[in-house]
């Protein structure tokens, strides 16, 4: 990375708190699912839709940000979102069924994805191709954080409180960013994003984008890929407290176990992006996805290792995540970076949108837990790996404000 582009650790950190609004907001109340359901009087199956509410907030909201950070820039539309997330963490506390849950966790989706969409964007406008990667590793160790602390957290704070003070601290730490944001972040978006998005309509940025081709193929592999980390996620607790019959307390360290094999993936990558190009590293892990996908799904209807066999299988699934996630969204992000937030704001919808699928997938097929998770991981692997061939280039990258010749031709 060149030394004109070399970020703050402060900017890293900042960034990647920001993108871990959506894992967080998962993470820390999925030991609570049960109790929430209990307390709503409704089940596990019923909660674990309020999920897939959440999850396609988070799809649909980042189609208004992204346009809208490229037209009036990254600071205003990301302040907004996360009011609207503050303002839905106090009210999920009132919540007094499940479908008021579901209703308020859909609204917050709508806020907080604002931070995932213009967090992206900013690498972009800061960063080249092969660099984006590279800062996206980062990004993820910080954003790997949450899924290994909040589960445990959640336990912990069940362990001495009643579920809705989950809902107070995730309140808390919407605060607390946005102060950052407020005071600690610069605008990054450059003059010709501004010019060239205002002289357009509202959306016509993604709509060039999305014909083209390269960039379709960026955009639906990723989305497929993170289907499967949202598959495990929505089903964790049915499959580990459930099926397994393990703990509250247990379900936190052997989430964080999991989420400990994507920070590896992620960071293993770092060092290999020295060497070989993302493209490169991206077409290889997920051909060994798919071996990972077909590994969990044997594991799950034989039976064979039991618990141990099942949380290897997921191990290697979420590891290889690691290594695409960051590659993908860099390589997506790269085709035209004059609009990069209508390119983040289509990578996270299809991403989000397309996992909240998978989760709404897993509840409603009438299989056990892992075996219903299996199913829906191998199948979106395959479909990714699919949609990645032929799409990664080997040619050189350009720099941040050089967009290719030919970005926006379809």
């Amino acid at each position: 990375m060149n030394e004109r582009a070399r970020p703050a650790a402060a900017l890293i950190i900042l960034l990647g708190g920001l993108t871990a609004f959506g894992p967080l907001s998962i993470d820390l109340y999925l030991p609570a699912l049960p109790v929430i359901g209990e307390s709503l009087g409704t089940d596990a199956a019923s909660m674990q839709r309020t999920l897939a509410s959440f999850i396609a907030g988070l799809a649909i909201g980042q189609l208004v940000y992204g346009p809208l950070s490229d037209r009036i820039g990254r600071r205003p539309p990301l302040l907004i979102g996360i009011a609207i997330f503050i303002v839905t963490c106090v009210l999920c506390v009132y919540a007094e069924s499940n479908a008021q849950m579901t209703a308020l966790r859909f609204v917050q989706g709508l806020g907080s994805c604002a931070a995932l969409v213009v967090a992206r964007a900013i690498v972009r406008d800061r960063f080249n191709h092969q660099d984006s990667a590279r800062v996206f590793t980062w990004i993820v160790l910080v954003m790997g954080i949450a899924p290994i602390f909040a589960p445990l957290l959640g336990s912990l704070i069940l362990s001495v409180a009643e579920w809705t003070a989950i809902f107070w601290v995730l309140a808390l730490y919407g605060v607390l960013l946005g102060a950052a944001v407020l005071f600690g972040l610069s605008e990054s978006r450059s003059a010709e994003t501004a010019e060239l998005a205002r002289s357009a309509r509202f959306f016509g940025g993604m709509s060039s984008l999305i014909r083209n081709r390269r960039f379709r193929g960026y955009m639906f592999g990723q989305a497929f890929n993170m289907a499967s980390l949202f598959a495990y996620v929505s089903s964790a607790p049915a499959i580990l407290i459930v099926q397994y019959g393990v703990s509250e307390f247990a379900f936190g360290w052997l989430f964080a176990l999991n989420a400990a094999g994507l920070i590896a993936g992620s960071q293993v990558n770092r060092y290999l992006l020295d060497h070989y190009s993302a493209d490169a590293i991206m077409r290889t892990a997920n051909q060994l996805a798919v071996a990972a996908g077909f590994l969990l799904l044997g594991a799950a209807f034989t039976g064979f290792g039991g618990l141990f066999g099942i949380m290897t299988a997921l191990f290697l699934v979420l590891a290889t995540y690691g290594f695409i996630a960051g590659n993908a969204n860099a390589g997506g992000l790269s085709v035209d970076p004059r609009r990069a937030g209508a390119a983040s704001a289509l990578l996270g919808a299809a991403g989000f949108g397309v996992g909240a699928a998978s989760a709404a997938a897993t509840s409603f097929l009438p299989l056990e837990a892992a075996q219903s998770t299996a199913i829906v991981c191998v199948i979106s692997l395959i479909l990714s790996w699919w949609l990645f061939r032929g799409t990664a280039t080997r040619s050189a990258d350009v720099s941040p404000r050089e967009p290719r010749e030919d970005a926006s031709r379809p």
